[in-house]
């Protein structure tokens, strides 16, 4: 029976967790526990809303705190986990606090790569947090040159966002066109033409060798290919870590793929992960899954408090379709399901000229992903048909 439950990650997926614990009956005690000192907040708007200053920072929290109150939740933030110790059910944290649990969460996403010559430079930027969205927001009032390193979504999102704020800036990607890895060069490259039809260049197939810096502040991003383009600011988008290193050494499998799970997204017993952070085998495909999508962070944490609830015996594994979407200017990107570079792309809506489509992706003869380019209800029929490619056959 539980009683205490430690819920790691004040994010998405940790604060859905505690809800979806107090609606499913649970009454015990649940604390949640955020490194950050900010109440939960949400990510998406980071690099949209919140870096263009149409929000206020506190618009992005996910719920006011009366609502907090009402969960009857132990918040303490501004404390990270340290370590884990599942086999006495505690948890230890920085400023020496242990939390014993008999259940316990694990929801404490990713953290931002960035480069070996970005050290110590004023200047460059990473974005995952509110602070992070907040210090890049203030140097990009200045009206600087600016280089985004990556062309994922992060990279696209705020060069776009920076763009709007009259900066000028330049994106680099050492893959052949922007979000290419999950659209595919041909779609992908109509990302590079929106960019370009907004002033902002896309320099694909090439890397960045190291970052330039002068008295203290970056001055320069040096290409692979010797090409050297001015910066007053940079901000890499070079992709993120589970945030798994205070587990090391706990007896869950770690790595960097994540917190490896099973299909209920249990670690060990009594012990789940959820969001960006979880490595599970998702049953429908076949594979062991890990996303950094937001609606994924929702669906996780509800799924993690039913199983937490339901106990191992009636636990049920977690299979959704995924999700996924990015703004850029006036452009909406929306996506089911997980398609890649190597499918086959069918335009079944619209077409490429207008930039108002649908496109599916089929891999050996099976649907794979379907995307909407400025198309949100067109696509909506096919979302089935997403279901059903990743649905084992004969099942």
């Amino acid at each position: 029976m539980l009683r205490q439950v430690v819920v790691v990650g004040a994010s998405a997926a940790g604060l859905t967790t505690v809800e979806a614990l107090r609606r499913g009956g649970y009454e015990g005690k649940v604390t949640l526990v955020g490194a950050e000192p900010h109440l939960p907040y949400d990510r998406p708007p980071l690099s949209k809303q919140v870096l263009s200053g149409d929000w206020a920072p506190e618009r992005a929290r996910l719920r006011a705190e009366d609502h907090l109150d009402g969960l009857d939740v132990e918040l303490v933030l501004g404390n990270a986990a340290t370590s884990l110790d599942p086999v006495l059910g505690r948890v230890e944290l920085a400023d020496g606090t242990g939390l014993n649990y008999d259940g316990l969460v694990i929801a404490t996403g990713v953290s931002a790569r960035t480069l070996p010559s970005a050290e110590g430079l004023a200047g460059v930027h990473v974005l995952r947090t509110l602070d992070d969205a907040l210090a890049l927001r203030a140097d990009l009032l200045t009206g600087p040159r600016v280089v985004v390193v990556g062309a994922g979504l992060i990279g696209c999102e705020v060069a776009a966002t920076a763009r709007k704020l009259g900066a000028e800036v330049t994106i680099v990607e050492p893959l052949d066109a922007p979000m290419v890895r999950v659209l595919g060069a041909r779609i992908g490259g109509l990302i590079s033409q929106v960019h370009a039809d907004h002033g902002v260049p896309v320099r694909t197939g090439v890397g960045v060798a190291s970052l330039a810096g002068s008295m203290g502040r970056v001055t320069a991003v040096l290409l692979a290919d010797g090409t050297k383009l001015p910066a007053d600011v940079v901000v890499l988008g070079i992709g993120a870590n589970p945030a798994v290193g205070w587990l090391r050494g706990s007896g869950l499998t770690v790595s960097a793929a994540g917190v490896e799970c099973d299909a209920t997204c249990q670690a060990v017993p009594g012990v789940y992960a959820a969001g960006d952070v979880a490595s599970w085998t998702h049953l429908g495909l076949g594979a062991q899954l890990r996303l950094e999508h937001r609606t994924n962070a929702t669906e996780q944490g509800i799924a993690v408090a039913k199983n937490l609830l339901a106990g191992p015996a009636d636990a049920q594994p977690y299979q959704p379709l995924p999700y996924f979407w990015t703004d850029q200017y006036d452009l909406k990107i929306q996506g089911f399901g997980l398609p890649a570079a190597q499918d086959e792309v069918e335009v079944v809506e619209g077409d490429l000229d207008s930039r108002k489509f649908v496109a599916l992706y089929r891999r050996a003869g099976r649907v794979t992903g379907a995307v909407g380019w400025n198309s949100a209800r067109a696509m909506r029929p096919y979302r089935q048909q997403v279901i059903d490619g990743m649905t084992p056959a004969g099942a």
